[in-house]
């Protein structure tokens, strides 16, 4: 069993994000979730179950967005979980928009998300 580092992995869990939304890079961004996952998007969105779903999530998320700017600050951690916020400056359908939220990550001993939930909102970029 590896002892994990939270703060090392909440920070590794923002920046491969923040790199991977820019890119548009799914696999980047998948392989920091164990397969057995749980993901939920806002409170009132059925869960994505595993690797695969979220997966499919996420590219189906990233379908008509161009241009994004993401940032992600740093994490706070408290025992193996994380809350992250973050901002991106994007177009979609060619209209800018501003999406602002939190995701809250808890990890496993091999520094993995074994669960994680979004918050967020969107506004027509001139906010």
């Amino acid at each position: 069993m590896t002892t994990m580092d939270t703060r090392k992995a909440a920070q590794h869990f923002a920046h491969t994000w923040q790199h991977g939304w820019t890119h548009h890079d799914v696999a980047a961004i998948t392989a920091l979730y164990r397969d057995d996952a749980v993901h939920t998007s806002m409170p009132f969105r059925p869960p994505h179950h595993g690797k695969q779903a979220i997966a499919d999530y996420i590219t189906w998320s990233f379908t008509d967005e161009t241009d994004p700017h993401v940032t992600f600050a740093t994490p706070i951690v408290d025992g193996d979980q994380a809350a992250i916020e973050f901002r991106v400056h994007a177009h979609d359908n060619g209209r800018p928009i501003t999406l602002a939220g939190c995701v809250f990550a808890q990890f496993d001993n091999d520094g993995l998300a074994v669960r994680t939930r979004d918050y967020w909102h969107t506004t027509d970029g001139h906010t």
